[in-house]
């Protein structure tokens, strides 16, 4: 069964880093059926942050400071509001209208090639706030992340990292949190080496994939991907 945890851990990776955001929310799902919900947040969120490290080491000439401040500031300061408020708020109906809206927005974006979000100040900072603040409170904030960085029209390369580092800023915010409500018990530590090993290989392994992959099949790959997220987290809201 560990194993098994591990395995799932490496293939998310891979997932994570070709669409640039995702590790988290294919694995937490997968990790909820290993150990209960705050335990699995945790090791999860330990996952995305060595990934993130991955990905920025991987594609660092890709990172754009400019939108890392504008984007990454907000989503710190919301993730601290997001993450203080995991005991408190029902989750289901969150992730459900996000599915929903991440449906529609893929489905136009798919539809409209040339759609794109204007690089605006107030949409970074907007982008940042809302998607800082889910991966608070439900741990799957990426999708809305990857959702506004696709808008930008960002090439491949900037696009990974930029969001890679907003993450790490957001995972680097949120963990200690968890930790210090006492989400993650002493005898899963062990696993947190374990995890930095698999999420570097898994990261790895995906920036091989997206070498292979041309600009405009890369941009489908992100929209398709928040398409599916989508459609998982609006099952919830009809008991799935």
């Amino acid at each position: 069964m560990v194993m098994l945890f591990f395995l799932t851990a490496f293939v998310s990776e891979i997932a994570g880093t070709m669409a640039g955001f995702g590790s988290s929310t294919i694995f937490l799902p997968l990790a909820i059926l290993f150990f209960d919900f705050k335990t699995a947040l945790v090791l999860v969120a330990f996952l995305h942050i060595f990934g993130n490290v991955g990905r920025i080491a991987f594609f660092k000439h890709g990172i754009d400071w400019n939108l890392i401040l504008k984007f990454g500031v907000p989503s710190v300061l919301f993730t601290i509001i997001g993450a203080l408020l995991v005991s408190r708020i029902p989750q289901d109906a969150l992730k459900g209208y996000l599915g929903v809206f991440l449906i529609g927005y893929a489905l136009y974006s798919l539809w409209k090639e040339n759609f794109a979000v204007s690089p605006s100040n107030t949409n970074a900072i907007a982008g940042g706030g809302i998607s800082g603040f889910l991966a608070g409170l439900i741990g799957t904030g990426g999708a809305l992340r990857g959702a506004f960085l696709s808008g930008f029209k960002l090439p491949k390369d900037k696009y990974i990292a930029t969001a890679a580092s907003i993450a790490l800023a957001v995972d680097i915010t949120r963990i200690p949190i968890y930790i210090t409500q006492g989400f993650l018990e002493s005898k899963y530590y062990w696993y947190i080496p374990i995890l930095f090993l698999v999420a570097l290989a898994g990261s790895f392994t995906g920036k091989q994939i997206v070498k292979k992959i041309p600009q405009k099949k890369f941009i489908k790959v992100v929209l398709l991907a928040i398409f599916i997220i989508g459609i998982k987290f609006a099952l919830g809201l009809f008991g799935f």
